[in-house]
């Protein structure tokens, strides 16, 4: 028990920066070119068809918001896509999550408040949400707070594809939240909706049934990613007020 305690004590502090760069094995955005017959290939390999041709310089486009970063593209490429280290988040940087830090404090006054709606996940989002207050993360040194009820929340977190079930209990979250407020997509189920194809049971992405004013593209999103959007959309709400 004392050996413990030493080792407790003798460690340095877990906290780490928000990095929106991953590890060597992480999947980011696209990079690369290719043929036309293996973007071809890359377009009918996609399962939630975020990999699109485009008229541009690389020939492709990816929609992040669909997409669930399963790979099959880069194989199917043969070396000429790659995954990067980099989050498919294009308006959140590294200084500005730091910068956005200090906006929840100085501009807002306040801690920012946030509720959490699962429309239909499979619970890999929600699992990287609660990573979000272990002592890696910790949530709460920006002033962030998850609330039981969207009465007393700034933003509603959504997770998972909204279902015909919960499509309704979506828009009463929504109605119950004082204005100003925010909606965040967090994942590729909430952000596309396209991750489990056409089925009786779903009505889509969170945009076909509230405004959405912020997506966290991942499936799922690492728990750093979730804290640079929420941080980002403390900014928005910023201006709002």
């Amino acid at each position: 028990m004392f050996k413990v305690i030493e080792r407790l004590l003798g460690d340095k502090i877990a906290t780490e920066k928000i990095a929106l760069t991953g590890s060597e094995r992480f999947r980011g955005k696209i990079t690369g070119s290719c043929t036309v017959a293996m973007r071809d290939a890359c377009v009918k390999a996609c399962p939630v068809g975020a990999f699109m041709t485009a008229d541009n310089e690389q020939g492709y486009a990816v929609d992040y918001k669909k997409c669930i970063f399963c790979g099959r593209c880069v194989e199917r490429a043969m070396g000429s896509l790659q995954h990067s280290r980099e989050e498919a988040m294009p308006v959140i940087t590294e200084d500005a999550v730091e910068v956005t830090a200090e906006v929840i404090r100085q501009k807002l006054g306040r801690s920012l408040h946030v509720r959490h709606l699962d429309a239909g996940s499979c619970n890999a989002c929600d699992f990287e949400m609660g990573a979000m207050s272990n002592p890696l993360y910790d949530l709460h040194r920006y002033g962030v707070h998850v609330d039981a009820s969207p009465r007393h929340a700034d933003l509603l977190m959504v997770t998972g594809v909204v279902t015909r079930n919960l499509e309704q209990a979506l828009k009463m979250a929504y109605e119950a939240m004082p204005e100003p407020r925010l909606v965040m997509a967090c994942g590729a189920c909430a952000a596309g909706g396209e991750t489990y194809g056409d089925s009786y049971a779903i009505v889509g992405a969170a945009d076909q049934v509230v405004p959405v004013d912020i997506y966290i593209p991942g499936c799922p999103p690492r728990p750093s990613a979730m804290i640079a959007g929420l941080l980002a959309a403390a900014d928005m709400l910023a201006e709002k007020m």
